[in-house]
């Protein structure tokens, strides 16, 4: 397995982000990455790569395919962001900058406002999601590793590849980011995939948030099947999306599957709702799957309700490789730190028997 990681994931580094109504220090950490990346080299997975060493002088065909993803307006925005907050006052380059106020009901989005504090607010959904110096070119070169992964898989140098990158990816929308989120590195593999050939390509979304993002992308789309298994947005996170009702609109309705479970639920359980969704990815037809890999299903997640245990995760992989698909894993997410790395790897290895 191509395994694509990113060299420049440490300098998005958040001090502190808004979590249940409190300011604490930030679940989303470099040492993540770090703890995947050093066990899958004791394992010996890999060739490993990274963006620049697989980069082919293709810097106007990956910005295409990101603007074709992402609102070209929320890209520039993100792309100066941090120069215009220490524009500011330059005592904020040692702060995060995190939003406050948002358009929600009633407001108008349509205009992006002057003040930075408004824009910052226009282009996300929490304030859990701190921007920080490192925020764009770590979450831009993790996104460019994404696209290379999938056209690494679509050209067939590679059967699967893992697109190993920080910040996560799932949860960020056209033109918004939270969630730990800025660039939708699932959507961006997806849509390679699209342009290489695959006529259907599949998005299953393991992590145990619901990947609100990567559903509101392809809501209206027929050539992208999404589908979710996730705690139930009625008591957790991300709350205002991923019920088992939302089957898409337009030419993408019936092509957005959620499969909600409640706080607490087991491998077996969760095991049901993975068969159900590879049967989905099935019964579509799909020629290529991109999965977001989230492991904060394991029952010592610190932020999350399932009770996974690091052995299910080869079972995990091995369900994921019965669909015979070429295929690209996103790192999604996953904060019981000490076990990540062992996490990410028994998928993977599970996936290769």
């Amino acid at each position: 397995m191509l395994v694509v990681h990113n060299p420049e994931h440490a300098r998005h580094a958040g001090r502190h982000e808004m979590f249940r109504g409190r300011l604490v220090p930030c679940h989303e950490v470099p040492q993540r990455l770090d703890h995947v990346l050093a066990e899958l080299q004791r394992r010996g997975v890999g060739p490993l790569a990274s963006p620049a060493e697989l980069h082919a002088g293709d810097d106007a065909a990956f910005e295409a395919v990101l603007r074709r993803v992402h609102a070209p307006r929320y890209l520039d925005f993100l792309a100066h962001a941090w120069d215009e907050w220490v524009a500011l006052d330059p005592a904020n380059a040692e702060l995060d900058a995190l939003p406050s106020v948002w358009p929600v009901r009633g407001l108008r989005a349509d205009i992006e406002p002057v003040n930075f504090a408004a824009r910052l607010g226009l282009y996300s959904f929490d304030a859990g999601t701190p921007l920080t110096a490192g925020s764009w070119i770590a979450a831009r070169t993790g996104a460019h590793g994404a696209v290379l992964a999938a056209r690494a898989v679509a050209a067939g140098s590679a059967d699967a590849a893992f697109a190993l990158s920080r910040p996560p990816g799932h949860h960020a929308g056209v033109d918004c980011f939270g969630g730990y989120c800025f660039l939708n590195n699932a959507a961006l593999a997806a849509q390679t995939l699209r342009e290489h050939g695959a006529a259907r390509v599949a998005v299953l979304d393991v992590d145990y948030h619901h990947g609100n993002g990567t559903q509101g992308i392809f809501y209206e789309r027929a050539d992208v099947l999404t589908v979710s298994i996730h705690g139930d947005p009625r008591t957790e996170y991300p709350f205002y999306l991923g019920h088992a009702d939302e089957r898409g609109a337009g030419a993408g309705t019936g092509f957005n599957l959620n499969l909600p479970l409640p706080r607490g639920t087991g491998f077996d359980r969760w095991h049901a709702a993975l068969q159900q969704a590879i049967a989905a990815v099935r019964e579509f037809g799909a020629q290529a799957l991109v999965v977001s890999l989230g492991v904060d299903t394991f029952e010592g997640d610190p932020i999350s309700g399932f009770r996974l245990r690091s052995a299910d995760y080869l079972l995990v992989g091995a369900g994921l490789a019965a669909l015979g698909l070429p295929t690209v894993f996103t790192f999604e997410g996953g904060y019981a730190v000490a076990e990540v790395g062992i996490n990410v790897a028994n998928v993977l290895e599970g996936f290769g028997r």
